[in-house]
């Protein structure tokens, strides 16, 4: 599949949260397949190293004008705008009752959702012209709830209704907003786990595909949202998921005591990025972690207390 014919005009995209994992993909995959590509993130450094011909914007996307600016490059350099990726998002979700639950909770729906509202909002009379399309990254853990991570949970099922809703306002005028909902996928957010081989069997045996997802496949999905390929899909969230259940979840049971004398993590279904930070922090007080296949499934093993 290319991304212009050789008589037609170039297309363009931009992409946000482009300096690493699934939009460094993004970007990378957008332009071997033909499109003109502004990048932005809110590292400069993280940027560096792309090619020369990818246009970037290096700022905080909780910024009208950052996100303005993205816009204004890629019609001032290109002349159009076809497509936004709308992919910068955070977590590190603390502690409902702690001091600073709110102000995180803040920054999380600043990125997460109120980040998408603005680019998207930026982005609209461009794509209006071009009969152009939208892609967000939402989350797996946007449909369910899961322990120590409610900031983030709130945040993506924003965005995933924030599609729908927006999706129809839209859709007379040509525009295409879609939303994809990544399960476990190799970043730098996931990487720790990787050091962790118990944990990481653990979570690997409750993927049905027995693996994390590269990020090259997440972008291959916004990829298609993207193209006219997916011309009559709007208002949709793709789960690349690797088969894992979205309403699966994972719960604290402060009753439930381990062999060892501490308490019991009880996982059910899939983990995603989101919850990866709040499963390595119980680990680290000496909370076992204990997979089940689905709620009504065989039980997993208990993976052992971390070593102090």
């Amino acid at each position: 599949m290319t991304a212009s014919s050789p008589t037609g005009p170039r297309r363009v995209a931009i992409v946000t949260g482009a300096a690493s994992g699934i939009g460094r993909a993004a970007v990378e995959l957008f332009a071997e397949r033909g499109h003109a590509v502004v990048a932005v993130d809110i590292s400069p450094r993280g940027l560096a190293g792309l090619d020369e011909s990818i246009v970037i914007v290096a700022g905080d996307v909780c910024e009208d004008a950052v996100n303005q600016a993205a816009v204004d490059a890629a019609l001032s350099h290109f002349g159009r705008l076809d497509t936004i990726v709308l992919n910068a998002g955070t977590g590190g979700t603390p502690p409902l009752e702690s001091a600073d639950a709110v102000r995180a909770a803040d920054r999380i729906l600043e990125v997460n959702l109120l980040g998408a509202i603005r680019g998207l909002r930026a982005a609209i009379p461009a794509l209006r012209r071009s009969g152009g399309s939208a892609v967000l990254t939402a989350s797996v853990a946007g449909l369910r709830g899961d322990a120590g991570n409610w900031a983030y949970n709130a945040s993506k099922g924003a965005l995933i209704n924030l599609v729908r809703a927006v999706a129809i306002d839209y859709a007379a005028q040509g525009i295409r907003i879609n939303a994809i909902a990544p399960g476990l996928t190799r970043t730098a957010i996931t990487a720790g786990v990787h050091q962790d081989p118990v944990l990481l069997a653990a979570i690997e045996r409750r993927i049905p595909l027995g693996r994390f997802a590269e990020p090259r496949e997440q972008a291959e999905a916004i990829w298609f949202l993207a193209s006219p390929a997916a011309g009559y899909i709007t208002g949709t969230t793709w789960w690349s998921t690797a088969g894992s259940m979205p309403t699966s979840a994972f719960c604290r049971c402060p009753g439930s005591r381990s062999e060892q004398g501490g308490h019991r993590i009880f996982a059910a279904g899939s983990v995603d990025c989101g919850q990866l930070d709040v499963f390595r922090r119980f680990r680290r007080g000496g909370t076992d972690v204990h997979p089940l296949r689905g709620y009504g499934g065989r039980r997993g093993r208990l993976l052992p207390r971390a070593p102090r």
